[in-house]
């Protein structure tokens, strides 16, 4: 894969933005950028990694400027999720960029944790037809212009073929090996006799392994192969979510009444008790509710409440906004009608995180205490969505704030600027890809 992040993707950089590639114009095409465009989308891409989590990898570089970060890994991410916003509407004719957006399904495709047969059809059939498109959008069938069609564009005629032979390409991309060298390369203590001091640190390392899986040691600091890393806080967690835990910093005590009465609200839609608000509203004066900072999900995504943190903070990557599934009656205008209720999938920010101990309560019909996870959100307006790939967009965000239970939580997402509107960009979906995590 790095052929196609090192070689293929900066060779349609490139292309676009005519920095003499191999002495080439466009000849019949009209594919390039003016440099006032590529600029403007090497600085979106750089401002983007205010708004893109931490967790979904490293800041963003500038890709028309700083090209000394501009790594394998960060052009991989790039061409996945920020690529398609940024490029959107800029080449003066739409089939470029529809081109770019069909490598990036491909793409898409091989780094899938499942390929079935379907899939390997399809990517044999998609590059073909991708570097023909390819050939007669750059290459125009000019042999003076053959230096066009490296070998790595070749290449991709024979992933489909590697992937029957090695399975997906996931399992065996050069990043855990570059991973791996980055581990040992500290190991190196000689530089007389590097290759000695190297084979020291692996042989070592095998010994600590072995010793740990013989006395079953993992997760001791003292056998562990790389550095000891500090285990976060287990956090707050109820019986009635397995799957998600409140973490600190936390604030106890009644919330205002604006805020109250949403979660009555809320805790009357989930007892069935839409017409006593007043009984629901007595029973929270007997709860302890304590205001959290963050929401983690099954042990892996972390969301932050908004109102918990300072909105002055630049440094911050926002990790605040969230996809989230509620239940709404497609009948809810008919008032004749009974109730029929299906998923739907939006996206909002994360406002307030709370815990919501209720004690036993007849008139909930509570015979035991239950401990409640709510989240307030203001859902993002999506007004459109990309054609090809799963990447919605929004140019307002309600001022309403809804309660829902912390259960319609699925996943962290992050946001592209994109002009006047924000493209949200969801990992878990159809953007999913396998991402590497060395050993502890």
């Amino acid at each position: 894969m790095h052929l196609i992040w090192e070689n293929t993707i900066k060779n349609l950089v490139l292309l676009w933005t005519g920095d003499d590639f191999k002495g080439l114009d466009e000849g019949t095409g009209s594919y390039r950028l003016q440099k006032s465009v590529w600029d403007a989308i090497g600085l979106a891409t750089a401002s983007s990694g205010s708004t893109i989590p931490g967790l979904y990898g490293a800041r963003p570089p500038n890709v028309a400027a700083d090209h000394t970060s501009t790594t394998a890994d960060s052009w991989s991410f790039w061409t996945l999720y920020i690529g398609p916003v940024l490029l959107r509407r800029k080449f003066t004719e739409a089939k470029y960029y529809d081109h770019f957006v069909q490598l990036v399904k491909l793409l898409l495709t091989c780094l899938e944790f499942n390929v079935i047969v379907a899939d390997i059809n399809k990517l044999r059939d998609g590059f073909a037809e991708w570097v023909k498109k390819f050939e007669e959008l750059y290459y125009q069938y000019d042999p003076l212009r053959i230096a066009i069609c490296p070998v790595t564009i070749h290449a991709l005629l024979h992933i489909a073929d590697s992937i029957i032979a090695c399975g997906p390409v996931w399992a065996y991309w050069a990043f855990p090996m570059e991973r791996y060298c980055g581990l040992i390369r500290p190991a190196i203590k000689s530089r007389k006799h590097p290759f000695a001091s190297l084979d020291r640190f692996i042989v070592e390392c095998a010994q600590l392994m072995q010793i740990r899986l013989i006395y079953q040691l993992d997760g001791d600091p003292a056998t562990s192969i790389s550095k000891p890393q500090r285990k976060s806080a287990a956090g707050f967690r109820s019986t009635l979510y397995p799957t998600s835990s409140l973490l600190a910093p936390s604030k106890p005590g009644m919330p205002d009444n604006i805020i109250l009465n949403k979660i009555a609200k809320c805790l009357a839609t989930r007892y069935d008790k839409s017409g006593d608000i007043k009984a629901v509203k007595q029973c929270l004066d007997k709860a302890k509710i304590t205001q959290w900072a963050k929401i983690r999900i099954d042990d892996g995504d972390t969301i932050c409440a908004a109102a918990m943190y300072a909105s002055a903070d630049t440094d911050r990557r926002d990790a605040t906004y969230a996809r989230y599934e509620v239940l709404v009656d497609i009948y809810a205008n008919r008032r004749r009608m009974e109730p029929q209720y299906e998923a739907e999938t939006r996206y909002g920010r994360i406002q307030h995180l709370y815990s919501v101990q209720i004690p036993p309560n007849t008139a909930l019909e509570l015979e035991s205490p239950e401990t409640l996870f709510l989240a307030g959100i203001t859902p993002c307006d999506i007004d459109a969505t990309h054609a090809h790939l799963d990447i919605h967009y929004y140019a307002k965000e309600s001022r309403t704030e809804q309660f829902v239970d912390a259960d319609c939580i699925q996943c962290l997402v992050g946001r592209v600027r994109d002009g006047t509107r924000w493209a949200v960009i969801d990992r878990s979906g159809a953007l999913s890809r396998a991402v590497y995590i060395p050993d502890a």
